[in-house]
């Protein structure tokens, strides 16, 4: 009879820990999983700011890469200069 109480009391403790402690357990999971995702994004907004840091600098420095980010992205050109648009004709379905 003594050996149920105590295989019933260890079970009541037992289930006693799991309700208690499990909910904490499992936000402590959803904390450190967002953590991780938050530490990874901040990582790759460093290294993004550090690659806009060296186009700053570059920009600041490099007249020639200032003239090819103008042609590239703004389509500028220089005085004098003729731009000619290629066109592929569309085949006839």
């Amino acid at each position: 009879m003594e050996k149920k109480k105590i295989i019933l009391r260890f079970f009541g403790f037992l289930f006693l820990f799991i309700v208690l402690f499990l909910p904490g357990y499992s936000k402590f999971q959803e904390l450190a999983q967002k953590n991780r995702y938050l530490e990874e994004q901040m990582r790759q907004t460093r290294i993004s700011n550090e690659r806009l840091k060296d186009e700053i600098k570059r920009m600041r420095e490099d007249p020639v890469y200032v003239e090819k980010i103008a042609r590239d992205k703004l389509r500028v050109t220089k005085k004098g200069e003729v731009i000619y648009k290629i066109v592929e004709e569309e085949k006839d379905k």
